[in-house]
């Protein structure tokens, strides 16, 4: 399964480095399992160029987005450069153009506001960042917008709140993809368990 990650210039790092160990994770699981790797996880930007992100963190895109022509995942992850991206035509057009074959499609944060402008949520219910809700409901494409959700399943469309929610997407697609048992296995491969400090506080 090729899942194709969107970078651009101030992306936000967790959002698509969160999916990517999930994924890289359960090929790990399956390689310890005799299994074939179950996924392909690639980064994809406008060009071959470094993209910087949101807090520094500098990475090299593995191909161009006019490598890439179909994808069986499109995920668009967030951070301040959706800002900007919204009013790249070149970008939008390409996402609507693969996201429209995609089997899936998915996005973190406000990695939802690209994928609305590209018209992939009409119609829809989804989430975003708990301080994106209303910067996506004015869109003009008025997808429904959802607060309080990790993630929200909306046919072959997933999409999830800010930053680590994306983990908890992903963790969930891999368990819709390759079963909950799998899904758990990866999980406990990443130690991933949350019981953040501080919670109990307001």
């Amino acid at each position: 399964m090729e899942i194709g990650i969107l970078i651009f210039e101030d992306v936000e790092e967790l959002d698509f480095v969160g999916p990517w160990e999930v994924f890289s994770m359960a090929n790990k699981v399956a390689e310890w399992q005799g299994r074939e790797n179950p996924f392909h996880p690639f980064l994809i930007a406008p060009d071959k160029e470094p993209v910087t992100c949101a807090k520094g963190m500098r990475v090299l895109p593995d191909r161009t987005m006019a490598e890439v022509t179909a994808l069986d995942v499109l995920l668009v992850p967030g951070g301040m450069g959706t800002r900007r991206e919204v009013d790249n035509p070149v970008m939008i057009d390409w996402i609507a153009q693969i996201g429209q074959k995609a089997q899936w499609v998915t996005s973190v944060c406000t990695g939802s506001l690209l994928l609305t402008a590209a018209g992939l949520t009409r119609g829809r219910k989804i989430t975003t960042h708990h301080a994106a809700l209303d910067l996506v409901r004015q869109r003009p494409e008025q997808p429904e917008v959802l607060a309080d959700y990790r993630y929200i399943r909306d046919g072959n469309l997933v999409t999830s709140a800010g930053v680590s929610a994306g983990i908890d997407m992903s963790l969930w697609l891999v368990g819709e993809w390759q079963g909950p048992d799998f899904a758990r296995a990866v999980q406990k491969g990443m130690q991933y368990d949350p019981a953040p400090p501080y919670s109990a506080l307001t």
